[in-house]
This record gives structure tokens, C-alpha cells and sequence, in this order.
């Protein structure tokens, strides 16, 4: 899996989080997956491409035991400087395609915003799949492929060569719940209000009255693993 935030990309990441749009789609998009995902206290949850530990570190506050990985060594280091010593929370450079865990650990998995970055979600899937326990979910969360924030973030890499969305692939809702239908249990997106407007839209009022007529900008699914199911 290759190293695509570093330098820059990894010190600028959090710059985007800290802006009133870019706040508001981040609580959009957490609040959508937490509902989904319902994490409780004294879960052992895998923060798959956790990035600067952004939602690693809203799980903790919820008290889960949070293991993040993440191949960028940079990203880690940022992630590690803003989490506070009395969180169960740690940080570990891992490739997704091969995790260095034993198989059913986790009693939830999850990625965010993470698989925009590998080209064949499949084997990645996979490894997510097998560290999880029976009875336990896995939540993939990504910009959609078929929405207008996918295009804008294409058109982003058209024009500029320094856009960290030339490596990027995005993929549909189509494209993910293929990956494992038998086992898919929610499908569902947020973020319907488009990109490139003004910064007063972007509300929760807004959200909610454009639900019916965009596509979403950010999908969610979730996979449950059987109880049965044992090695």
C-alpha cells in the first residue's frame, strides 16, 4: 500500500477539520456512521486508515478501547500528540492489506474516509472482515464515486498536480456493497448538500430538506459478521 500523506499533505490534513464547512461535514458524517456503527464502552474497536486520529479519538471519548493503523508513519505522529494519556488509545503503522492482528479480535471495525485511496477495496475488506469477532460490525465510510462531490474532487485532481486526489479512487455504492453482499446489513449516505456553496448552507435544516432530492456526497454501509461464525 503506498505512502500518500506525507510532508505536507500529513502537517496540512487537520486544516480542513478546523473550518466551519469542513466541521459541519465532518459532524455530518460521524454523527451518520456512530448511529450506524453504536459504539459502547468497553468495545475493542480497529480504526482502519485512522489518519491524525480524528474519529480514533471520538471513539475513545466514548470509552472504547481504540487500536488505530494507518501506513503513514507522519499521520500517526500527529494522531499520537493530540490524544490525551488517560484514553484507551493507541497507534500502530500497519498496511491494510496485511494487518498484523490474529483473526476475530475486534469487537467492531471501522474505516473513514480511508478507502478513497486504495484502488481494489477488496483484499483490504477482507482483512478488516477476518480480525472482526462474530457478532461484531464493520463500517466503511467514503466519499461517493456517483455524487457531486466526487466529481469536484476529480475535477480538483484534473487541474492541479498537487491535489492529493490524483491518487485517490472513488468508488460507489454499488462497487462496495459487491464486496460482501451476503453479509451487508445497512446501506446509507449523508452529506447531501453539494460543494461550492456559500457557507450559510451549510446547516442542518439544509441537510435535511436536500436529503430527498441529492445524491450523497459521503456513503456508509455496514457488514455483520454471524455469531455462528467461527474461524
Amino acid at each position: 500500500m503506498e505512502v500518500i500523506f506525507e510532508g505536507k499533505h500529513a502537517s496540512n490534513y487537520d486544516d480542513w477539520y478546523t473550518s466551519p464547512i469542513g466541521r459541519f461535514i465532518d459532524q455530518v458524517e460521524s454523527d451518520t456512521a456512530l448511529a450506524l456503527f453504536a459504539p459502547c464502552k468497553g468495545m475493542r474497536v480497529l480504526d482502519a486508515g485512522c489518519g491524525t486520529g480524528n474519529f480514533s479519538l471520538k471513539l475513545a471519548r466514548m470509552g472504547c478501547s481504540v487500536t488505530g493503523v494507518d501506513i503513514s508513519a507522519e499521520m500517526l505522529n500527529i494522531a499520537r500528540s493530540k490524544s490525551p494519556a488517560d484514553l484507551s488509545l493507541e497507534y500502530l503503522q500497519m498496511d491494510l492489506h496485511k494487518l498484523n492482528f490474529p483473526d476475530q479480535v475486534f469487537d467492531g471495525v471501522l474505516s473513514m474516509a480511508a478507502l478513497e485511496f486504495i484502488p481494489d477495496p477488496l483484499p483490504v475488506y477482507q482483512e478488516l472482515y477476518r480480525v472482526l469477532k462474530p457478532g461484531g460490525k464493520l463500517l466503511i465510510g467514503t466519499i461517493n464515486g456517483d455524487s457531486s462531490w466526487g466529481e469536484i474532487y476529480r475535477q480538483q485532481a484534473r487541474e492541479n498536480v498537487d491535489s492529493i486526489f490524483r491518487k485517490a479512487h472513488f468508488h460507489t455504492l454499488k462497487d462496495l456493497a459487491n464486496l460482501d453482499p451476503a453479509h451487508l446489513s445497512v446501506s446509507q449516505g449523508c452529506l447531501f448538500i453539494p460543494p461550492g456553496l456559500e457557507r450559510d448552507n451549510y446547516t442542518w435544516e439544509e441537510e435535511r430538506r436536500r436529503a430527498g432530492t441529492e445524491r450523497p456526497g459521503f456513503i456508509i454501509l455496514v457488514w455483520d459478521k454471524p455469531k455462528s461464525e467461527v474461524g
